[in-house]
């Protein structure tokens, strides 16, 4: 598959794989910066992205953000389709959910991208559906 990115800083590498197992591609911070602690900021990917039609990006977490003391507010990011003009550049809000500041460096690898193709639902309202009821979330243990 192919899409077509934009990168804002060219002295940034493009969005990779970091292994040849690697479902995702690691994404780069495109400035420092310095997150006070339980706050939420802003950080440019240094992309922008136009995924092949009828695909969307996924953002989440590299497995080490968290020894950082950083999550990513809204757990994952989903980038529409159309979000793909010239200046819609990708950001991760990061969380730092640690007593002190926590900082970003330009280059630092925090989260990682996928394509997906995604399939438009048609809903059909029905009165009734299965007899069975599982009994609520959770209901199979702990």
């Amino acid at each position: 598959m192919k899409a077509k990115v934009k990168r804002f800083d060219k002295s940034l590498p493009l969005p990779e794989y970091k292994t040849d197992g690697a479902a995702a591609m690691d994404c780069y911070a495109r400035e420092n910066a310095s997150i006070p602690a339980g706050q939420v900021i802003l950080i440019p990917l240094n992309l922008a992205v136009q995924p092949p039609a009828g695909h969307f990006v996924l953002l989440a977490a590299r497995s080490s953000l968290h020894k950082k003391g950083l999550s990513l507010a809204n757990g994952i990011a989903i980038g529409d389709e159309d979000f793909s003009g010239d200046k819609d550049e990708y950001r991760a809000a990061l969380y730092n959910f640690s007593n002190q500041a926590a900082e970003i460096k330009k280059g630092d690898r925090i989260v990682q991208m996928m394509i997906f193709p995604y399939t438009k639902v048609e809903w059909e309202e029905v009165e009734k559906l299965n007899e069975k009821n599982r009994g609520g979330f959770g209901s199979t243990g702990v």
